[in-house]
C-alpha cells in the first residue's frame, strides 16, 4: 500500500509511525525519478535530501516553523510533502509549479529563492523579527543551505552577524559534494550527542555562572578552563570554524539516516542560540546512474530511466560550447588569456579550457562579486581575464563591475551567458536586465552576436580590445546567417547593415536576429521593404548611422530580449531626444518591466508580444496596413 498517496500536508506526515518513514523515502525517490524523467528538472540534489526533508517536516511544524531553502532547487521533496505532488507533471512549465520556492505558490514557501547564499541572511532577519514580537513568537526558523552555497560571501556575512546576536536560529548545512569538514567517526558523533544533551547544556551554563561568582580566582579559573577547552575543541571538534563564529556545531550527521536526523532535530529545536547542524548527504541517492555522475544529473531535461540516456539535439552545439572552443584556440596563441568562472565551469562551456589550461582556469565558487574583482586584479598585471557568468548571476557583481573594473578602465571581458529569456527556471533566472544595468556604466562596451560566426569574431575582438567589454549571448544553439567569405569586419561602435530598404528600419539586438528576419519576410509580403540592421554594439550605439536613417525613414523599430526600461531601444530614444530628432519615430519591441515567470521560451515571447506574429501585426497596424 502506498504511503505517499495519503501525504498531502505536513500534518499527514506527522500521523505516520517513525518506522514508516523509510518506506516513504523510497516512494518519494521513485516518484522524483519518474516525474523528472518526463518534465526535466533538478534531480541529483533532490534525491540526496529526501530523508533530510522528511525529518524536517516530521519534527517541525511548517508553516508556523519557518523553513528557508537556499537556492531552492533542492526543495522538490518539500513541495511534495506540502500538497503539490499532484502538480508535478507541470513542473517548470508555463502556468505550472515552479522549480524553486515561491511564496505565491504555497504558504509553506516562506521565502522566494533562486540565487545562492541568501538563506541564512533571510532566516536571521525572520528570527530577529520574531524576537521583537510580543505574541506568537515561539517558533523555529531554519535555513537549509548546501555546501556549494557556502562559497558565497553573503553566507559568511550572515553567519558572522548571527553568531553575535545569540538569536535562536537553526542552520542546516547540507554537505553533499564539497568536503567542508572531514567526518572523524565515532568520536565526532559522540561529541554531538553530548552537545545536544540538555543535562550537558544546563551543567555548562550553570558551571560558568558558578565560576563568575567566585571572587578573584573565578575569572582566572574560567579563562584557564576556556583555553584548555579550546585546545581540545581544535583537536576534536570538526566544526570549530562555526564554533568560533558563535554557533553551536552539531555533526556531522548521516543525512540518509532518518532516526539520527529526527533525534537531532527534536533536540536542537529546544536549544538556545544559533545552531549549525552539519548533515552529510549523497547527491543522486537511490538512482545509481545519478550517484555515479551527480553533476550531469544535477539539472536535466527529459531522460530514459533505465539507461539514464539524455536526448541529444541534432544541432547540439550551444553558444556556451562555441565560447569554450574559441577561447581554447585564442589561449593557445596568447598565454595572457585566463578563464574565470563562478562555480559554472560546465555551464559556461569551460570544461575543455580547464582540461587544457588548468593553471589558467579559476573557479572561484559561487562568488560573483569576488570573481569580478579577482579578474580586475589579474588585469592590472597584464592578463586578459574572460569572466564567464550567467546574465542573472552577473547582477550580483554590479558594484564590482562599476567600481573595480570600469572606473580603472581595465581590460576584463565579460562573457554574459544565458542573456534573454531562459525559460523554465523563471523569474530568478531570466537574463533580461543586463543591458539596462550595464549600458549606463562609463568605459564599458557591450556587444551582442547575431549568429555563430559573429560570436566567434566578437570573442576575438574582445580579446584584443583595450578596456572593459561584455558580450551578451543567449541560451541554446546559435543560428548561422553568415555565408563563407561575406562576413563584414567588426568596427568599434558600428552597426551592420544587413539589407537596404526604403520604407522603415528594423534594428535587432543579438538573439532577436531570427525573429527580425522572419518579420522582414512578412512585411515584404505586405508590400513593405524594410532596411534591416544588426546592432553589433549595444553600447556605444552607431550614432552617425542612426542620424542618417532618421532622415530617410519615418519609423525605426528596435527589437531586443531585455526589459524596455534602460534597454537598447531606450538608448536610441534618448539619443534622438538629445539631438532633437522629431521627424522619425522610434518604437521599441522589448519585454515589459516585470518579472517573467517560468515556461517555454517561445510561449513566453508570444505572451509578451515579442514573437514574429505580434511584432509583424504591430508594425502593420502602425503603418495602417
Amino acid at each position: 500500500m502506498s504511503i505517499l498517496k495519503n501525504i498531502n500536508s505536513p500534518e499527514d506526515l506527522k500521523k505516520l509511525e517513525e518506522s514508516d518513514l523509510k518506506n516513504l523515502s523510497s516512494e518519494i525517490r521513485e516518484f522524483l525519478i519518474n516525474s523528472i524523467s518526463k518534465t526535466g528538472g533538478h534531480l541529483a540534489s533532490n534525491l540526496g535530501v529526501v530523508e533530510l526533508t522528511i525529518a524536517l517536516h516530521y519534527c517541525f511544524s511548517s508553516p508556523r516553523d519557518k523553513i528557508i531553502w537556499d537556492v531552492g532547487h533542492q526543495a522538490y521533496v518539500h513541495k511534495i510533502l506540502t500538497g503539490r505532488k499532484e502538480m508535478f507533471d507541470t513542473l517548470r512549465s508555463f502556468n505550472g509549479i515552479s522549480g524553486f520556492p515561491k511564496p505565491k505558490e504555497s504558504i509553506h514557501d516562506i521565502f522566494g529563492t533562486g540565487h545562492s547564499s541568501t538563506s541564512i541572511s533571510a532566516a536571521l532577519g525572520m528570527a530577529s523579527a520574531r524576537d521583537l514580537l510580543e505574541e506568537n513568537n515561539d517558533y523555529s526558523v531554519i535555513a537549509v543551505i548546501g555546501d556549494g552555497s557556502m562559497t558565497g560571501g553573503l553566507a559568511y556575512e550572515a553567519l558572522n552577524n548571527a553568531g553575535r546576536t545569540n538569536t535562536n536560529l537553526i542552520v542546516i548545512l547540507n554537505d553533499n559534494e564539497m568536503s567542508i569538514t572531514e567526518n572523524v567517526g565515532a568520536m565526532s558523533r559522540h561529541l554531538s550527542d553530548i552537545r545536544i544533551a540538555p543535562t550537558y547544556i544546563n551543567a555548562k551554563n550553570g558551571f560558568n555562572k558558578f565560576l563568575k561568582k567566585i571572587p578573584t580566582i573565578g575569572e582566572k579559573t574560567g579563562s584557564l578552563i576556556e583555553k584548555t577547552k579550546d585546545t581540545i575543541k581544535y583537536m576534536l571538534v570538526p566544526g570549530i570554524m562555526f564554533e568560533e563564529m558563535g554557533f553551536q556545531y552539531v555533526g556531522p550527521i548521516n543525512g540518509q539516516n532518518l532516526n539520527e536526523l529526527i533525534k537531532v532535530y527534536n533536540k536542537v529545536k529546544n536549544m538556545q542560540g544559533p545552531i549549525l547542524i552539519h548533515v552529510m548527504t549523497k547527491k543522486g541517492k537511490g538512482y545509481k546512474i545519478a550517484e555515479k555522475n551527480p553533476s550531469l544529473y544535477h539539472g536535466v531535461g527529459k531522460f530514459d530511466i533505465k539507461t539514464g540516456t539524455l536526448p541529444k539535439n541534432k544541432d547540439s552545439e550551444t553558444y556556451s560550447d562555441v565560447f569554450g572552443k574559441t577561447l581554447v584556440k585564442l589561449a593557445t596563441m596568447d598565454k595572457k588569456i585566463v578563464a574565470i568562472s563562478a562555480a559554472m565551469i560546465s555551464g559556461t562551456g569551460l570544461e575543455s579550457f580547464k582540461k587544457i589550461f588548468p593553471k589558467r582556469t579559476f573557479d572561484v565558487g559561487i562568488a560573483e562579486e569576488h570573481a569580478i574583482t579577482f579578474s580586475a586584479g589579474m588585469a592590472t598585471n597584464g592578463f586578459i581575464p574572460f569572466v564567464a557568468i550567467y546574465s542573472t548571476f552577473l547582477q550580483r557583481g554590479y558594484d564590482q563591475i562599476l567600481h573595480d573594473v570600469c572606473i580603472q578602465n581595465l581590460h576584463v571581458v565579460f562573457a554574459i551567458d544565458r542573456a534573454g529569456i531562459v525559460g523554465e527556471d523563471g523569474e530568478t533566472h531570466q537574463g533580461i536586465y543586463d543591458i539596462s544595468f550595464l549600458s549606463h556604466i562609463p568605459n564599458l562596451t557591450i556587444m551582442a552576436p547575431k549568429d555563430r560566426t559573429e560570436f566567434i569574431e566578437m570573442i576575438k575582438y574582445a580579446a584584443n580590445f583595450n578596456g572593459p567589454i561584455g558580450i551578451r549571448y543567449p541560451k541554446g544553439n546559435p543560428a548561422e546567417f553568415s555565408s563563407d567569405g561575406d562576413f563584414k569586419p567588426i568596427e568599434y561602435g558600428k552597426f551592420e547593415v544587413i539589407e537596404e530598404g526604403s520604407d522603415i528600419v528594423l534594428i535587432y539586438a543579438g538573439s532577436m536576429a531570427q525573429t527580425a528576419m522572419k518579420v522582414a519576410d512578412n512585411l515584404k509580403q505586405n508590400g513593405v521593404c524594410p532596411t534591416i540592421i544588426n546592432a553589433r554594439f549595444l553600447k556605444p550605439i552607431d550614432e552617425s548611422l542612426l542620424l542618417e536613417l532618421s532622415k530617410k525613414n519615418k519609423y525605426i523599430f528596435t527589437m531586443e530580449e531585455n526589459i524596455r526600461s534602460g534597454g537598447f531601444g531606450s538608448k536610441i530614444l534618448e539619443f534622438f531626444s538629445d539631438k532633437q530628432v522629431t521627424a522619425c519615430s522610434v518604437i521599441n519591441f522589448a519585454l515589459p518591466n516585470t518579472f517573467i515567470e517560468h515556461g517555454n521560451r517561445n510561449l513566453l515571447l508570444e505572451k509578451y508580444l515579442l514573437d514574429e506574429k505580434s511584432i509583424t501585426d504591430k508594425i502593420l497596424f502602425t503603418l495602417n496596413l
